[in-house]
């Protein structure tokens, strides 16, 4: 069982979003090669408009080109990125999204594709932000049994 078919058979049922695309990384690529039903939900759309898709989509006038830049460089690293984006769903509302995003390799060490978690986010008011993840709080938490193989795994924390 590959990397990959073991994310699609655990995360299908989780609350928090999980997508994993192909390592093209340049424009118009990435592609989402499967997404689950909580990203879906996160984005605001149907999972087959969504698989065959550049996570671009989500991306307007607030997605901060730096933050991107990031996230590009450090895919291109065959690096983690997690940090922070303003996503828009079709209906145009803009939404605050946390984002880890690991390479998945194969055994010789090449990467095959990405696999992203994300959940939605709000900036917290009057309190001082230590760090950027200080600064947001969750919309929900999440029981699920995989939230807690997640947390074990380091997913949303800084490394």
């Amino acid at each position: 069982m590959t990397a990959f078919e073991l994310i699609r058979a655990l995360a299908h049922d989780t609350a928090i979003g999980i997508v994993v695309t192909d390592p093209v990384i340049e424009p118009p690529g990435p592609t989402i090669l499967y997404a689950n039903a909580a990203f879906g939900r996160l984005v605001g759309r149907e999972l087959d408009d969504i698989v065959g898709q550049s996570p671009r989509f989500m991306q307007g006038r607030e997605t901060r080109r730096e933050t991107l830049d990031t996230f590009h460089r450090a895919l291109a690293a065959g690096e983690r990125f997690h940090g922070y984006f303003t996503n828009y769903r079709p209906n145009g509302t803009k939404y605050r999204a946390e984002i880890d995003c690991r390479p998945l390799r194969a055994a010789d060490g090449r990467i095959e594709s990405f696999v992203a978690f994300e959940r939605e986010v709000l900036r917290r008011l009057g309190r001082p932000a230590g760090n950027a993840s200080g600064r947001y709080e969750l919309t929900s938490v999440s029981n699920d049994t995989l939230t807690g193989g997640l947390r074990a795994l380091g997913v949303f924390e800084h490394s």
